[in-house]
């Protein structure tokens, strides 16, 4: 089955209008996974160069936010298994992290943003976007390649680790 393309104008609507919608999620999740807001920069750049080009193969509008997700996701680990990746320093501090919380809660967070940025890769993609970005289980599941029982394994395992890196709290 051949795609159709539209045409360039729509598509630029189409992108415009996922740029405006997602922009600010994608940045904080791509920052999040890569510890670098130029980095970040790049990766949401891209996701949204991936996603210009695959637009026409785009079915339903309930799941932009998730297939945007994807592409940067995987635009994300791509970067990180770069051979210059591995060499940089890429550790930020919890103070780092845009959008600052309400002070009330700032040292709580900021030490459990600290205890989530040390997680594993696969631990730290399900706890930021099942908690960050309100996604259920399901929608995790082919987002990140696995089934929903994998998902909740993931979750329950990343839990359990921050439960250990912040103590009885």
């Amino acid at each position: 089955m051949e795609v159709v393309k539209a045409p360039d104008n729509i598509r630029v609507e189409k992108l415009t209008r996922l740029v405006q919608a997602h922009q600010q999620t994608l940045m904080n999740l791509c920052y999040m996974y890569l510890h670098d807001r130029e980095l970040a920069k790049d990766a949401v750049q891209e996701t949204y160069l991936k996603a210009y080009k695959a637009i026409d193969t785009f079915v339903g509008e309930d799941t932009e936010r998730a297939w945007l997700i994807k592409i940067a996701l995987n635009t994300c680990r791509d970067m990180k298994r770069s051979a210059w990746y591995k060499h940089v320093n890429r550790y930020i501090t919890p103070e780092d992290i845009p959008d600052a919380v309400d002070e009330r809660f700032q040292s709580d967070a900021l030490e459990l943003a600290d205890a989530i940025m040390r997680l594993p890769d696969k631990y730290k993609e399900v706890i930021l976007l099942h908690y960050f970005q309100d996604m259920p289980l399901s929608d995790i599941a082919p987002i990140a390649g696995i089934t929903k029982s994998m998902v909740s394994r993931r979750v329950k395992k990343a839990r359990a680790l921050l439960h250990d890196l912040l103590g009885e709290e």
